[in-house]
């Protein structure tokens, strides 16, 4: 994509470290990709230091009539809301629904805790998802830092829930079927006296994903 054609792009972090290395990566990504596409729409979502509230009643009202209506139309969402309860969750789900759609680029820096992703990240998912709804030709790029190694091959990566799920999520959820990962691992070699012998190839995945993230932003 040149620089020539005007897109936008909703870069979300989830890291509740203020600085973090899947924060970095990310930033890496946004700034090539902002250098490529000057005066282009950008915004910026920080999940951990502004949350988003998680579903509650009025939100899972508003999904069974979404079901019942068979409406697939997210322009017509607003139309089944018939409670105040669902008129509250609509308030919500709007101005984030609206980001994701007006975006042809999702840029997701997020670290993986316990296996899987952040609870911040994953109410923002649960807030802006309804049946049988579609976001493609939406491109999704998550940039992910790991304490340890998940990698194909790795002994660990039968645990990684992370990037499987946000995969799985994305196909299932939203029919996009090619987001990109860019994964740094061994992050806790940085901090964990037992892993500092893998700080070496910690380094290389982390200058690897660097690297590759700013190519991506250009590349976007």
């Amino acid at each position: 994509m040149g620089a020539s054609i005007m897109t936008a792009l909703l870069h979300l972090d989830a890291s509740a470290r203020r600085t973090s290395v899947s924060r970095e990566l990310s930033a890496a990504f946004a700034t090539a990709w902002r250098a490529e596409h000057p005066g282009a729409a950008y915004v910026h979502r920080d999940l951990a230091a502004e949350p988003i509230p998680f579903i509650g009643e009025g939100w899972t009202e508003l999904c069974d009539r979404v079901l019942a209506h068979g409406r697939t139309d997210l322009d017509r969402l607003a139309e089944l809301v018939d409670s105040p309860a669902q008129q509250r969750a609509w308030e919500i789900v709007e101005p984030l629904l609206a980001e994701v759609r007006a975006a042809d680029v999702v840029l997701i820096g997020t670290p993986m805790y316990n296996y899987s992703i952040p609870a911040s990240l994953k109410a923002w998912l649960d807030q802006i998802t309804f049946p049988r709804m579609s976001l493609a030709p939406t491109r999704f790029v998550v940039v992910t830092a790991r304490g340890g190694a998940y990698s194909p091959g790795a002994p660990k990566a039968v645990y990684d829930y992370q990037e499987r799920y946000l995969r799985d999520f994305f196909s299932g959820h939203f029919a996009v079927d090619d987001t990109v990962f860019v994964n740094a691992e061994l992050v806790n070699s940085r901090r964990d006296p037992a892993l500092a012998h893998l700080r070496d190839e910690h380094d290389a995945s982390y200058a690897a994903a660097l690297a590759t993230a700013r190519t991506l932003g250009k590349e976007y």
